[in-house]
């Protein structure tokens, strides 16, 4: 199995990228997260997924192997293939794609296109254990902020904010501290709001 590729940049579009190594072009496919994190200079090294068919071989390229790992998981889903993957991890960030397994989000993962209810809670179901297992340490602060976050939002709309815009501010104040306790958030919330 192929596990990274490194060389020169050679082409470069949203869904792949063509890289030479030692004369010999690679044609990977990527997500539009891959993409975004795509250096500007020419050397880059990707981690592949190598999915091997009858009538193809087709290699799959990532920037960081957080994101290989999820793209992998998401293949061991019944009813997700390389191409729904794929698309998963361009409409979603990897780390909003574990939160929402973590956190039964069904509405976040259904509302990728392509992806149904039933599909969405099926990759709920099979995934929920693995990544807790495979992302522990990660997740534990991922799912206290969606709790905080989902707490101060009630407490708002209480207060009479539309839900939307509480949401946003709520947000952006968990990116400066992805640990604010509900009291925090929501004492900063009324401040910008």
């Amino acid at each position: 199995m192929i596990t990274h590729i490194s060389g020169r940049l050679v082409e470069k579009n949203p869904t792949n990228v063509v890289i030479d190594c030692n004369g010999v072009g690679y044609f990977i496919h990527i997500s539009l997260h891959t993409f975004s994190l795509l250096p500007d200079q020419e050397s880059l090294r990707l981690y592949t997924h190598l999915q091997v068919k009858e009538d193809s071989h087709t290699l799959f390229g990532f920037m960081e192997k957080m994101e290989r790992e999820i793209f992998r998981l998401l293949l061991s889903v019944s009813g997700i293939g390389a191409s729904t993957a794929r698309t998963m991890l361009s409409s979603l960030h990897p780390d909003q794609i574990k939160q929402a397994i973590a956190t039964n989000d069904v509405a976040t993962i259904q509302g990728i296109k392509g992806i149904g209810a039933k599909t969405a809670q099926r990759v709920i179901l099979d995934l929920k254990d693995k990544i807790l297992k495979v992302f522990d340490g990660d997740l534990i602060s991922a799912v206290q902020s969606n709790t905080s976050k989902e707490e101060a939002l009630s407490a708002l709309e209480t207060l009479g904010f539309a839900r939307k815009q509480a949401e946003k501010v709520c947000e952006n104040i968990l990116k400066n501290e992805p640990n604010a306790s509900v009291e925090t958030l929501i004492k900063e919330a009324l401040k910008k709001l």
